[in-house]
């Protein structure tokens, strides 16, 4: 419960109305996108406590099963719900592009046109309706993590990851040979092409990077692959592969982290990537923009501590399996985990006899493993966790039938889409038809419509635990944001620009990983406030169900250190 204050019009032409909704204290900060709102407060050396992103929780509170009777989950769509995002780093008070249906003029955007205060008393009221054990509550948690995200991603933005652009040059340069002109391969891939014409007797028009023309040089040369992928070459004995592997992982390096891509994401010392908070549809975050969700372990030398500083690495071990636990208050499995390693607990618990069985199994379990070690494994788990691997099942059946399912907050999945009705109604139509259908036609409806089936239920089985997963990972961003603010200043200034310059911030993020930038006299304080707010995103989401979720952290100079 807070005071909203609404932000109405574009940055800089902008008045505030004030929406009570509650108590006067906390103020939330109220706006259609926190990326076209927050970057100029950043710029001005402002930092925002809280806030309530009025796009990210419209999407949320349209698909949540929570609210789906309510007016607002039922009506047509609108405006809002055409709402595109804005990137981060754009201009705020640049013109947005019109969207869909909703044409708006060149000169404002579509927040001009919306009355975000009318979308915000709709919410709350929505909110209010929610159907379900506390169902209020789970999605004010839901919409309260989803926005602090945003000033997560905007603020990790604004201040940028660490990087050394002469350190990166120095690891191309070692890998790939000195830098070319454009248009031209750096040396040490011209000497692998050369190589890979030569083993396969090749005319020197053979360009590697043409993947028909290198696969039929290969079948003309004897070499009996069917793809270029690395699993079949590696079985393969021929004097090719190993020139051929190498120029392949090159050439990953060289598009995705090469010479292009410093000069396009690294300034100032700086790498700022493009997070799309709730960018995948369980609620994990994307990237629209430098890979950073992709970060090769080659390059990760250049992501370097400023002078007096240092970076904080943290990763949560067996973050879903956990998750999955406290989704299902399973409590032997959630004691398998507790102090330790999950894996090596399952096996201390007789369920399975060896750790890779553990994984494999549990893997499986979330994912849909149906062959294998895992289809052999999964039952042994079903009778020691009968409650999490019963919980994932039901969510596949759930699937199955075309239904919606959501995760611990109310995040819900979306219904099944057009082919996979398409698959279904082929085979009702099979069946309708009876003797009259020719068999095999109707065989492969019916096969269609069950692999069509089998794999939504994939989907949905995964959706409950990933979903809740990312939630709880906002969670643990929300606290440890709110934690590093409170720390002391540095006594040695970062070159992170204001208000981080002298703060301990927030600076990567991927999934269940997170890097602080943090002044060297404080990282081991920043580490235990880390590993805190990981037991707080806990008790948030399972209160006091006895799941724990430890962190292996690492206190490090630049990033490949804590790998």
């Amino acid at each position: 419960m807070s005071t909203y204050a609404v932000h109405v019009g574009s940055p800089g032409r902008a008045r505030v109305e004030h929406v009570a909704d509650g108590p006067a204290d906390p103020v939330r900060e109220t706006w259609d996108d926190t990326n076209r709102w927050y970057p100029p407060l950043l710029a001005a050396g402002r930092r925002v406590e809280r806030s309530h992103d009025l796009r990210l929780s419209h999407v949320l509170l349209r698909r949540s099963r929570l609210v789906a009777g309510t007016p607002f989950a039922r009506r047509d769509a609108g405006p809002w719900d055409a709402l595109a995002a804005v990137p981060a780093g754009r201009d705020p008070s640049a013109p947005r592009q019109p969207v869909g249906l909703f044409e708006l003029g060149a000169q404002d955007g579509p927040s001009v046109r919306l009355d975000p205060v009318a979308e915000l008393r709709d919410q709350l009221a929505t909110v209010a309706a929610a159907d379900g054990p506390d169902a209020a509550g789970r999605l004010r948690l839901l919409l309260a993590a989803e926005s602090a995200g945003a000033l997560v991603a905007a603020e990790m933005h604004h201040a940028g990851v660490p990087w050394r652009a002469d350190v990166h040059d120095a690891i191309l340069s070692g890998e790939l040979g000195p830098r070319p002109r454009p248009g031209e391969r750096p040396a040490r891939m011209e000497e692998l092409v050369a190589r890979i014409r030569t083993a396969l007797d090749a005319p020197p028009t053979l360009n590697p990077d043409s993947h028909p023309d290198l696969l039929k040089a290969l079948q003309y040369a004897g070499v009996g692959v069917r793809s270029l992928r690395k699993g079949e070459l590696e079985r393969t004995d021929h004097p090719v592969v190993e020139p051929l592997l190498e120029y392949k992982k090159l050439a990953r390096l060289l598009t995705a982290n090469g010479w292009a891509w410093l000069d396009t994401w690294v300034h100032d010392g700086r790498f700022r990537t493009e997070y799309v908070v709730g960018g995948v549809v369980t609620g994990r975050w994307a990237s629209s923009g430098g890979g950073a969700l992709q970060l090769p372990k080659q390059v990760r030398r250049a992501v370097v501590a400023d002078p007096g500083w240092r970076l904080v690495v943290a990763d949560a071990a067996q973050l879903e399996p956990r998750v999955l636990a406290g989704l299902a208050h399973d409590e032997r499995m959630a004691a398998a985990g507790r102090g330790g390693d999950m894996y090596a607990g399952i096996v201390a618990s007789g369920a399975v006899a060896t750790r890779d069985h553990a994984k494999v199994g549990m893997l499986g379990a979330m994912y849909g493993g149906t062959t294998g070690d895992s289809a052999l494994v999964l039952p042994r788990l079903a009778k020691a966790f009968p409650d999490a691997i019963g919980l994932v099942e039901r969510a596949a059946q759930a699937g199955e039938r075309g239904e919606i399912v959501s995760t611990l907050l109310g995040r819900s999945s979306p219904r099944p889409g057009e082919s996979w009705h398409a698959a279904q109604d082929g085979a009702y139509a099979v069946e309708d038809a009876g003797a009259t259908e020719d068999a095999a036609s109707g065989a492969d409806a019916q096969a269609r419509a069950r692999s069509y089936t089998r794999a939504w239920g994939r989907f949905t089985r995964n959706f409950v635990v990933q979903g809740t997963a990312a939630e709880w990972a906002l969670c643990w961003l929300a606290s440890i944001r709110r934690r590093l603010w409170d720390l002391p200043l540095a006594a040695t200034p970062g070159a992170a620009p204001a208000p981080f310059a002298d703060r301990a911030h927030l600076v990567f993020f991927l999934h269940d990983e997170v890097v602080v930038h943090a002044p060297a006299e404080l990282a081991e304080t920043v580490a235990h406030e880390v590993r805190a707010a990981a037991a707080e995103a806990g008790r948030l989401l399972f209160g006091d169900f006895p799941v724990d979720f430890p962190l292996t952290v690492a206190v490090v100079d630049h990033y490949a250190e804590a790998k």
